[in-house]
């Protein structure tokens, strides 16, 4: 068994428990961190103005706060994934040098 083929068995044995919240971040990051979506994302917006320092006002900054903070959650529970993926993957790989 390669090293990839079981990096992918750990992931898809670890999705079950991760799937409720990194599908729940990733739905609200699509629809409240983007909208309003035209003529583009409100965050990316609130982004620009932070970026030039015109982001000064306060009913501003609690918009970036508040389209920001589901990409906040998506990065935070798709990294909890990822690590505890790979925290399995290397305990796989400790059992199976230790088994033969």
């Amino acid at each position: 068994m390669t090293s990839a083929s079981n990096l992918r068995d750990s992931l898809a044995a670890t999705w079950p428990r991760h799937r409720a919240r990194v599908m729940g971040a990733g739905l609200a990051s699509l629809t409240l961190g983007l909208a309003p979506f035209y003529p583009h994302a409100h965050v990316y917006k609130q982004l620009v103005n932070l970026a030039n320092g015109t982001l000064t006002a306060p009913i501003d900054i609690f918009d970036l706060v508040l389209h920001g903070a589901p990409w906040v959650g998506l990065a935070f529970f798709g990294g909890r994934f990822v690590i505890d993926a790979a925290r399995n993957h290397s305990q796989r790989r400790v059992q199976q040098s230790s088994a033969t």
